[in-house]
């Protein structure tokens, strides 16, 4: 798993959800869908990233205004924030506490639009787009937080490019620079396959980094 926390945000609309009482939700992630350039890469999040933590339960999962730690809306352990995934994404209903009552109007009134989680990568992988633009899957790892942001703000994209040097054998700084000059696809470069003898036990490490990303592939869809 990646040490560091990723933010990500959703295109799509955090909404009142009751009328009469103080719910709000909306799609915190949405699934198979390209993310804006992330600096050099853009992202898509599979449907099965989240399955591990849905499988326990959704430990621990907070739901924060702005990601603020004092700005506590619900949690899943006490049921306030209620979390599930079909086939758009990760939806999420949190029932807004009468101290932020200020929340429920900002986004009653509209101001208050975007969705964003909170989340560590214990999975990825790096391939490219039709139009040959490097491109970051999420394949597996937890959630932290959901929240209704006002403005998405830059995101860090450290632990991805992270993540794409180690794949690639690279220096970290060697990973930034190619990003900054929008030339990560040379790390993503088609690997030469190379065919053990017949009767050799295990396959080559290329070929089986090569069935591995098969196998990935085909559980994705593009």
């Amino acid at each position: 798993m990646n040490g560091d926390t990723e933010r990500r945000f959703t295109r799509g609309l955090v909404e009142v959800r009751a009328a009469g009482g103080r719910t709000i939700g909306g799609y915190a992630a949405k699934f198979n869908t390209l993310s804006r350039n992330l600096g050099g890469f853009v992202e898509r999040i599979d449907p099965g990233f989240f399955a591990k933590s849905e499988g326990d339960g959704w430990p621990r999962v907070m739901a924060r205004y702005n990601h603020d730690n004092n700005m506590l809306l619900g949690t899943s352990r006490a049921k306030t924030l209620r979390l599930l995934t079909d086939g758009t994404g990760l939806d999420y209903s949190v029932d807004v506490p009468a101290a932020r009552d200020d929340v429920y109007e900002l986004v009653q009134r509209g101001d208050v639009t975007e969705s964003s989680f909170a989340f560590f990568t214990f999975e990825d992988d790096w391939s490219m787009t039709d139009d040959g633009f490097p491109v970051r899957t999420l394949l597996s790892g937890q959630l932290v937080d959901v929240a209704p942001v006002n403005d998405p703000a830059y995101l860090d994209t450290s632990t991805g490019l992270r993540s794409l040097a180690e794949k690639a054998g690279a220096e970290l700084a060697e990973v930034r620079a190619a990003a900054e000059e929008g030339e990560l696809k040379r790390f993503l470069a088609p690997t030469p396959t190379i065919i053990p003898p017949a009767g050799q036990g295990d396959p080559h490490p290329v070929m089986a980094v090569r069935q591995r990303r098969a196998e990935l592939m085909s559980r994705r869809t593009f």
